[in-house]
């Protein structure tokens, strides 16, 4: 099983897209999709191809939920360490 984050577009040239996974910015191949992708998307990626379009609602919408999980999961630690 493979986890995908959302990386937001921030450009297209052809069948590349430029994405951004908070700060980090790589490339990404769209041949795999069949919609149109757009400047401000987000785009879910494995291995180096986008698997699915989001909605930049969707997509900001996915990494609040990562975050929260994130910041439970430390809490969860935290307590597990105190003794």
């Amino acid at each position: 099983m493979c986890l995908a984050a959302p990386a937001r577009v921030m450009s297209v040239l052809g069948n590349t897209a430029t994405v951004d996974y908070g700060g980090v910015e790589t490339q990404c191949r769209l041949e795999t999709l069949t919609e149109e992708v757009a400047v401000g998307d987000y785009l879910l990626i494995h291995t180096g191809f986008a698997i699915r379009r989001l909605s930049p609602e969707d997509g900001e919408e996915t990494l609040r939920l990562f975050d929260e999980l994130s910041a439970s999961l430390g809490k969860m630690e935290g307590e597990t360490n105190t003794a």
